[in-house]
């Protein structure tokens, strides 16, 4: 079982996280306000640009596979190396998906 630092850019929060343990799991335990909600790898609400390392996120299903190297869910992440990350950053998947569901609601209210 291999520790490591995992330090949260713009922030000053530095955690260690087993390999074993999920970012997400340790944040909760040492009280940093990490954005959450299914747990289960789907909702994306975690997630988190990787500026620097790698994780393991074999059951993070609502990142594409090209996302994956990028980004982490950190509800289902697990370090592999000491890592930086950048919370509340989306993938453009997300990012996307956004921007078109604001359009579509802009559409809507310009017919009303």
């Amino acid at each position: 079982m291999a520790v490591y630092t995992v330090e949260f850019v713009g922030t000053g929060e530095t955690i260690e996280v087993e390999d074993t343990d999920t970012i997400l799991s340790r944040c909760l335990d040492e009280g940093i306000a990490q954005e959450y909600s299914c747990r289960v790898g789907m909702c994306l609400a975690c997630s988190a640009k990787i500026i620097d390392g790698e994780v393991t996120q074999p059951a993070a299903r609502g990142l594409t596979d090209k996302e994956k190297e990028n980004y982490a869910l950190t509800c289902m992440a697990r370090p592999q190396s000491d890592l930086k990350l950048d919370r509340g950053k989306y993938p453009p998947s997300i990012e996307a998906e956004a921007a078109v569901e604001a359009g579509a609601g802009d559409e809507a209210a310009a017919d009303d």
